[in-house]
């Protein structure tokens, strides 16, 4: 008979569950998103009390370190990026479990030296087998380690240990690159063990579209195609693109968010209710929206693409991407992408979505708006209400996370007369505690085995499909509207909306 706490009810699901004994490895440990997000969150994530005691971290790359200059790494990490204060105890207790192996993705030596590390490590730390590897690194490099976790037994589980792989965007960057990616992995990990990173979804309001939508009777009856208008998806950037050539040169805007990050949001925002928060209850409804989701044509009418030219932006003069450092001066890639989207169900028939992406536009901030139809203002004149707009639900991503609710309110005075007001709630007032960063929520997820955040193969393989054909139209339509930094966009964009008597909101 096992042992349980009298005290605790099984129904209770406040407490978090801490993660069981296992160990992680981060490939392409010396990059950026190592050191400002992965080591930070398992930090963070030791601090809350979240991981357990013998918990270990390995680190792979070239770099020619010892175990102790990567411990060092780590904890300059640590110090400068973590959300949690830093406390010294903390800090040792991780730091005992800290390795680091030297090599490349093709060196069958290092790959043994990392088996040998992992073996010491279940051993000293009480790992138990349980390894997760983080593949932090481009996706050209993707079949070289996978092939090599395959060929030293790292990547096979036992009926007492697993092995999960973790995988950063982009998958792909066509539907046929992401199929055959999708078939590398699945040939070494069972797409139960597969762990796609879209950190958007670890963000506490993306969560909060469910919690919203499904925990409160208010919103759910008008949540549909007879009272909203149309829908808006935005993640908006003010930085430019210097420096980030070798990345983002060829990929554009549409690859880099709209078919993943914003796909997503429009999944959580239209899907049906699950039958419960089981992961595969949740990810077949996702799924299901994203199968019923068609773009519109003709493209030249429905999508827009620009690229940021020079300008003004925080009082400071800024050049446009063909000055940037590493782009060539005729390029093609797209820094602003829009699309209009239907979703072929019942409740959303009629209903456009618009999603729109860029960088150097007039702030940073993400959000989904809810645009409800206007009432008909029967009893009132039309002065009464000449400055009254749609009634309005948006969710704030970021920054300053939280839900705003626009509605229309009598003016204080002796006529009656109708303008908008904003009812807000804010995180960061009504909780004492602070958001998680969206990593802390995901590698924790994938350290307990809870897929729930995270896309499946035919999710990403959809999310092609729908975004494909107007790349392709692009392509064979001449280059990117140009557009100034620090505005909203091309004026195409403008355009998309105002034929059908809409306007994009100023976030």
């Amino acid at each position: 008979m096992t042992w349980q706490n009298p005290l605790r009810d099984e129904r209770d699901k406040r407490l978090p569950t801490i993660a069981g004994p296992c160990g992680l490895v981060i490939f392409g440990v010396t990059g950026d998103l190592s050191r400002k997000k992965l080591m930070p969150a398992i930090y963070d994530l030791a601090n809350r009390g979240l991981l357990p005691p013998g918990f270990s971290l390995v680190g792979f790359a070239r770099r020619d370190w010892a175990d102790e200059d990567f411990g060092q790494v780590v904890h300059d990490a640590v110090k400068l990026h973590a959300r949690t204060p830093f406390r010294q105890s903390v800090w040792d207790r991780l730091a005992e479990g800290c390795r680091f192996v030297q090599g490349s993705f093709d060196d069958d030596g290092a790959f043994d030296n990392l088996v040998t590390t992992v073996t010491d490590l279940d051993r000293i730390r009480g790992t138990a087998g349980n390894h997760a590897f983080y593949l932090s690194i481009p996706p050209a490099a993707f079949l070289k380690v996978i092939k090599q976790l395959a060929r030293t037994g790292l990547a096979a589980p036992t009926p007492d240990q697993w092995r999960r792989v973790v995988i950063e965007k982009p998958f792909g960057h066509d539907l046929a690159s992401a199929k055959q990616l999708n078939k590398i992995v699945n040939d070494v990990f069972p797409e139960e063990s597969v762990f796609r990173i879209d950190h958007y979804l670890g963000k506490e309001t993306v969560q909060n579209i469910l919690a919203l939508r499904f925990a409160n009777q208010l919103f759910e009856p008008i949540w549909n195609g007879n009272y909203v208008d149309h829908v808006q998806i935005t993640m908006a950037e003010d930085i430019g693109l210097g420096g980030r050539a070798g990345y983002y040169d060829g990929i554009g805007a549409a690859r880099d968010v709209i078919q993943n990050h914003l796909l997503q949001l429009l999944a959580l925002t239209a899907m049906e209710e699950p039958i419960s928060f089981d992961p595969k209850a949740v990810r077949a409804e996702k799924a299901k929206i994203l199968a019923a989701t068609k773009t519109l044509g003709p493209y030249s009418e429905t999508t827009a693409r620009g690229q940021y030219t020079g300008g003004w932006q925080g009082g400071q003069k800024v050049p446009g991407l063909l000055d940037e450092e590493g782009f060539a001066k005729d390029s093609t890639t797209e820094t602003f992408a829009a699309i209009e989207l239907a979703v072929e169900t019942r409740r959303w028939a009629g209903v456009p979505f618009y999603l729109r992406t860029g960088k150097r536009l007039g702030r940073r901030v993400t959000e989904i708006a809810v645009v409800f139809k206007r009432a008909p203002h029967l009893p009132f004149d039309k002065t009464a209400t000449e400055e009254l707009g749609e009634n309005a639900l948006v969710f704030r991503v970021q920054p300053d996370e939280g839900v705003t609710m626009r509605f229309g309110s009598k003016v204080p005075g002796s006529t009656m007369e109708v303008r908008d007001v904003n009812m807000d709630f804010s995180y960061g007032h009504s909780f004492t505690e602070s958001s998680p960063e969206a990593y802390e929520r995901l590698i924790l997820d994938m350290l307990l085995g809870e897929p729930s955040l995270f896309p499946m193969n035919d999710e990403v393989e959809r999310s092609w499909e729908i975004l494909d054909p107007v790349i392709k139209s692009w392509h064979a339509s001449g280059r990117p509207e140009p557009y100034a930094a620090g505005t909203w966009g091309p004026d195409s964009a403008t355009k998309m909306l105002t034929r059908t008597g809409r306007h994009w909101r100023r976030p």
